[in-house]
């Protein structure tokens, strides 16, 4: 069985508060985008125990064990008694992107073994299972637009169209450390709610929706700086950093090839749904 472990991307970003237990609370809003991976389980040798993983396209580097569609397995099998399967993640979109790419592969693969073995959970027991394998994993389980508040991990539905928009992601060969980037903001609330800001006309974004992380990065970072300055320059209507990088997106009224102008970098372009 196949599915195609998709991305998000955040629309603003408010780190509001650090949180006694050392995390943040922040606000954003998750938008799914289909830039997607590959991933294919089907049953394992039965001569083996336990989850059979392989992945091919970009390089994974942490061990198996990590990898979060191994531990999606591993979760359900304490409870349910599953046979061995065979994981096979193609992987396309990069890694510590700030897409959320790992955490959609995980929750496909809750997603995949709940029908390969019809446990016949729903949505929010799939979403509690996909909260313990990582803040934003549950999200992609209805993968559809949330305002996501606490550690990102709360989320309430909120009305986001942007169907008749196109997006570009540019990523660049740099890698952030989510801890570094946490480590160097200033948390605040925002005087204005990002429910209240979304509800603007697009055209408004540009310096209302903000991702608190860019200011910091910026500074370290010029290349990710400039690919947002080259976006609006090409005639991004909105462009962000998405996450805490190293991504940046563009989305434009009309579609665009700009792979050209951005050589050193990994660019995928698509159509919003």
């Amino acid at each position: 069985m196949i599915s195609f472990p998709n991305v998000k991307i955040n629309l603003g970003l408010n780190i509001v508060e650090r949180r006694e237990d050392g995390f943040h609370n922040i606000e954003t809003i998750f938008y799914p985008v289909s830039w997607c991976d590959i991933l294919e389980i089907i049953p394992g040798d039965q001569k083996k125990t336990g989850t059979q993983f392989k992945s091919s396209g970009i390089k994974i580097y942490s061990k198996e064990q990590q990898n979060l569609c191994v531990k999606a397995c591993e979760l359900l099998s304490e409870k349910y008694d599953l046979s061995s399967v065979k994981i096979h993640l193609h992987k396309i979109i990069p890694v510590g992107a700030g897409l959320g790419g790992g955490s959609s592969d995980a929750s496909s693969t809750l997603m995949l073994l709940n029908k390969i073995f019809n446990l016949k959970l729903n949505d929010d027991e799939l979403e509690n299972y996909a909260a313990r394998l990582g803040s934003d994993c549950s999200f992609f389980i209805r993968n559809k637009p949330v305002f996501a508040s606490g550690k990102g991990d709360q989320f309430e539905e909120i009305k986001v169209d942007l169907k008749n928009y196109f997006i570009i992601l540019v990523k660049p060969k740099v890698h952030i450390s989510t801890s570094e980037a946490y480590r160097n903001v200033t948390p605040a609330k925002p005087v204005i709610s990002l429910k209240d800001l979304i509800r603007q006309p697009i055209e408004n974004w540009k310096d209302r929706l903000v991702n608190d992380f860019e200011k910091t990065i910026f500074e370290k970072f010029t290349v990710i700086k400039n690919i947002k300055t080259k976006l609006y320059k090409y005639g991004a209507v909105y462009a962000s950093m998405s996450g805490s990088g190293s991504t940046v997106y563009g989305i434009f009224k009309e579609e665009k090839n700009l792979d050209a102008s951005f050589r050193n970098c990994t660019v995928w372009n698509g159509k919003l749904e």
